[in-house]
C-alpha cells in the first residue's frame, strides 16, 4: 500500500512541461522564463518547453492554457498585464476563474529612458519638454494594458503631460524603435532596456520603483521627482483550474527552491529582477489587488482597446 502512493507521488512529472508566455522572444517575460527553465528542468528531471505565444497582450497565451487539460504539463507564465486585461476586456475569450494561481516568482522595475537626440537629462526636464511640446513626444510599449503602458499612463496622469502612445506586439520591438528614433520615450523593463543604457543607445533618467536599482546606483527613482510615484511589473505562474492540488504544490515547492538558490538570485538580480515567491493564495490575493489599484489608472486615463 505504501510503495503505490509513493509510486502515485512520483509519477508527476513524467513527460515534457509546456511553459507558454504571451510575449515575444527577447523579452522580460522570455529572459525569466527561459533562465528558471532550466533550472525547474534540472529540479523535476523533465524538460520544461517554452512556448512563446505574442499577441494581444497576452490573451492568446491565457486562453491556450485556460482550456488546457488541467494535468500539470501545460503552466503559463504572466506578468502584471495580466490583472490588466480582466478591467480592459468585458468579454475575454477566457474567463479568469478558469486559471489558478501557483506563485509569484519575480519582479522588475521599469526605466524611464529616452532616445539620446531627446534634449532631456533628468525628469524634470522631460516633464518641462512635454509641456512646451504637447502631443508631440510619442513613447513605446509593448501593447494597450501592458505593464509599460500603465507605468507611463500613470506617470502622464500624475505630471499633467499630453504624450502620444505607440503600442508594439511585445516590448523588444519597442525598445528597437526607440533605440533607432522612431519613438522618443519609454518605460521599458529593466531586463530589456539595461543593455542598451550600458552601450550608450539609450539614455536613462529614473526607475519606476521604489528603490534605485543596485546596477545604476546613479539613476534617480521617478518618485524622487514626482511625489508618490511607483510602479513595478511582476511575474507569476498558473495552471488550468482544476489541476490537482498535489501538482500545484510540487510546482509552488520546486520554484521556491530553485528561487532560493544563491546563483538563481544572483543571475536574476543582475539582469534586473528582484526573486519573490508565495503561497497559490497568497498569489491569488497578489494579483486582485493589482487588479483593483491599476483598474483606477485604466479609468482615470480613459485607456480603452482597439
Amino acid at each position: 500500500m505504501f510503495a503505490g502512493t509513493y509510486a502515485q507521488a512520483q509519477a508527476y512529472p513524467n513527460r515534457p512541461i509546456r511553459w507558454v508566455l504571451g510575449f515575444p522572444a527577447s523579452g522580460a517575460s522570455d529572459i525569466v522564463a527561459r533562465f528558471l527553465g532550466v533550472k525547474m528542468s534540472e529540479a523535476l528531471k523533465q524538460q520544461f518547453v517554452i512556448d512563446n505565444r505574442p499577441g494581444a497582450s497576452g490573451i492568446i497565451a491565457n486562453t491556450l492554457v485556460a482550456k488546457a487539460p488541467p494535468d500539470g504539463y501545460t503552466i503559463l507564465l504572466v506578468s502584471s498585464t495580466y490583472a490588466n486585461l480582466i478591467t480592459l476586456h468585458k468579454a475575454l475569450p477566457y474567463d479568469p476563474g478558469e486559471l489558478a494561481p501557483v506563485s509569484l516568482i519575480a519582479s522588475a522595475s521599469n526605466i524611464l529612458s529616452t532616445h539620446p537626440s531627446l534634449p532631456v537629462s533628468s525628469v524634470k526636464d522631460l516633464i518641462a519638454l512635454a509641456k512646451k511640446r504637447p502631443g508631440e513626444i510619442n513613447y513605446g510599449t509593448g501593447g494597450t494594458g501592458t505593464g509599460q503602458h500603465l507605468a507611463t499612463e500613470l506617470f502622464r496622469l500624475m505630471t499633467g503631460i499630453n504624450i502620444t502612445h505607440i503600442p508594439y506586439k511585445g516590448a523588444p520591438p519597442a525598445v528597437n524603435d526607440l533605440i533607432a528614433g522612431r519613438v522618443q520615450m519609454m518605460f521599458a523593463l529593466s531586463p530589456v532596456s539595461m543593455p542598451h543604457i550600458k552601450a550608450g543607445k539609450l539614455r536613462a533618467l529614473a526607475m519606476s520603483g521604489s528603490k534605485r536599482l543596485a546596477e545604476l546606483p546613479a539613476v534617480p527613482t521617478v518618485g524622487e521627482t514626482v511625489d508618490g510615484y511607483e510602479a513595478t511589473t511582476w511575474f507569476g505562474v498558473l495552471v488550468p483550474r482544476g489541476t490537482p492540488r498535489t501538482i500545484v504544490d510540487t510546482l509552488n515547492r520546486e520554484i521556491a527552491r530553485v528561487l532560493a538558490m544563491p546563483d538563481v538570485a544572483e543571475r536574476l538580480a543582475a539582469l534586473g529582477f528582484q526573486t519573490q515567491t508565495s503561497t497559490p493564495e497568497a498569489c491569488k490575493k497578489y494579483i486582485e489587488s493589482e487588479t483593483v489599484k491599476w483598474a483606477r489608472v485604466i479609468k482615470e486615463a480613459g485607456i480603452q482597446t482597439d
